[in-house]
């Protein structure tokens, strides 16, 4: 049991923080949760191939107590950068931007 105003190791420190969560496949029964703090930062990190098969991408705020899976939204920022810049989707983004578009 927590000690009394000592904070929890599960819930970030913080007044007013909206975190995003990668759910990323790492094989078929196993999946891993990636926590970051920015979103730009996120989906550099999924363009840039550092994570194995995303399967969802969720936001959270731990003072406002809210979640929202915008898994849809990151597909669509992902498919747009990929068209503006005139490349191909990566292979490992596919099912990804696929299955939420």
């Amino acid at each position: 049991m927590p000690e009394a105003g000592r904070p929890s190791a599960v819930v970030p420190y913080g007044a007013d923080q909206t975190l995003f969560v990668v759910i990323d496949r790492r094989a078929e029964a196993t999946e891993i949760r990636i926590e970051r703090s920015d979103l730009e930062a996120t989906i550099g990190e999924l363009v840039a191939g550092c994570f194995n098969d995303p399967i969802k991408v969720i936001s959270f705020n731990t003072l406002e107590h809210w979640m929202k899976d915008i898994s849809t939204d990151v597909a669509g920022e992902i498919k747009a950068r990929c068209d503006i810049d005139g490349v191909t989707l990566p292979d490992y983004l596919s099912d990804f931007v696929e299955s939420h578009s």
